[in-house]
């Protein structure tokens, strides 16, 4: 039997969210955009549900949500649509080394088009928070030509949990607003975008027992109204920021996974970060020369529940994940949006790890789904593959 210990690729989708999704898969086939029958209103409904469902999961409005395909194109909906406003020709956006290429990546199209983009460094390995970003550097780099902050709530490959609203105090400050990739956060810890200081947060079903190809962008409505311009251009739906068919069945699946995420955050964040403590001692019992990548796991503020990345020295790491891959147990050695070039990872890069040791990590991920006898066993298929391997 296979062990699935890669959720921070993507989670198995909760059997309670498929029931929600079933209808919509087979009899309940409207057009959302169909108002004029009963089926199209019907999906419409669903729609509206799902998207105040989503709302209540992240403490905004219905009206704030804007359904997506993923956080991949709420990201870029985000940057680009933030950019794209007039007279941002001259202005400055701001982000992280340690931020997933779903932002860096159209930071850098900008930068090639002439806009003033600066990627600040974030604390190395053998800080107190590896990985934490520091709001003085972020203080000196605003100005008033600053128009977007994009920050990484919570880190996909060494789980870092950032001070969001000191970096928020610090945009606003200088009129700048800030986007949240919330896409390893939300339905882990606590999001509430007003206390978090969020204009525009991004959002996956699928890091949280969702359905893949969905995902939202909360786009903020009051106070601070954020104002974006289109990426798709069509039929004008998601308040005309992004138009095409809804993906009713997803869009619902979506609904229900942040509200079961939600209702059990607590609990169920307790149980898994038990696991992931269960794993990374066991880790360090078993194989020689296993060190911890990013935060330590005994400050649960400062570090994901379910993320453990570990170097194992000696080890090349795409080896190591081969010999894995063969038998019954599933892990990564980083980000599955890099995987199609096996370069070190930027991530461990960025915190001071060499390309050997960053080569030489792994990285864990633990869900709802998973179970101590998973955990165990997995250690001993570790053990045996490092074993073998290092001679």
């Amino acid at each position: 039997m296979l062990i699935y210990l890669d959720n921070h690729a993507t989670t198995r989708l909760d059997p309670r969210v498929f029931e929600a999704m079933l209808p919509w898969l087979k009899d309940q086939y409207g057009n959302a955009g169909s108002l004029t029958h009963a089926f199209g209103r019907a999906a419409r409904e669903a729609v509206e549900q799902a998207r105040e469902q989503v709302a209540q999961a992240i403490g905004a409005t219905a009206r704030e949500v804007i359904f997506t395909s993923g956080a991949t194109e709420s990201a870029n909906l985000a940057i680009l649509g933030a950019a794209a406003r007039p007279g941002r020709e001259i202005g400055k956006l701001i982000s992280w080394q340690t931020e997933h290429h779903a932002v860096l990546d159209p930071l850098e199209h900008l930068a090639s088009r002439g806009s003033h983009v600066e990627i600040l460094g974030v604390a190395g390995q053998k800080s107190a928070v590896p990985g934490l970003v520091c709001v003085d550097t972020l203080q000196q780099a605003c100005s008033e030509e600053t128009f977007l902050v994009s920050l990484l709530l919570a880190n996909n490959e060494i789980g870092t949990i950032q001070p969001a609203a000191e970096v928020a105090a610090v945009a606003h400050a200088v009129g700048a607003v800030l986007h949240l990739d919330a896409a390893q956060a939300v339905g882990k810890v606590p999001i509430d975008v007003d206390q978090l200081g969020a204009d525009l947060l991004s959002l996956s079903a699928h890091k949280f027992h969702g359905p893949q190809g969905v995902g939202a962008l909360f786009v903020r409505r009051r106070e601070r109204v954020t104002r974006l311009s289109p990426r798709v251009f069509g039929g004008g739906q998601e308040r005309g920021l992004r138009s095409g068919t809804l993906n009713v069945p997803g869009i619902v699946g979506l609904g229900a996974a942040a509200e079961l995420a939600s209702s059990q955050l607590e609990q169920e964040a307790t149980e898994i970060r038990h696991l992931r403590d269960r794993l990374w001692r066991q880790i360090a019992e078993r194989i020689p020369e296993a060190r911890l990548n990013g935060p330590a796991c005994d400050s649960p503020g400062t570090r994901l529940p379910g993320n453990l990345n570990v170097c194992i020295a000696g080890v090349e790491g795409q080896t190591l994940l081969a010999t894995l891959g063969e038998g019954e147990l599933a892990v990564s050695s980083g980000s599955a949006c890099s995987s199609a070039t096996p370069r070190p990872s930027h991530v461990l890069q960025a915190i001071g790890l060499s390309d050997d040791e960053a080569r030489a990590s792994l990285r864990f991920g633990i869900s709802r789904f998973t179970t101590a006898d998973e955990v165990d066993r997995a250690v001993v298929l570790l053990a045996d593959a490092v074993a073998r391997l290092r001679p």
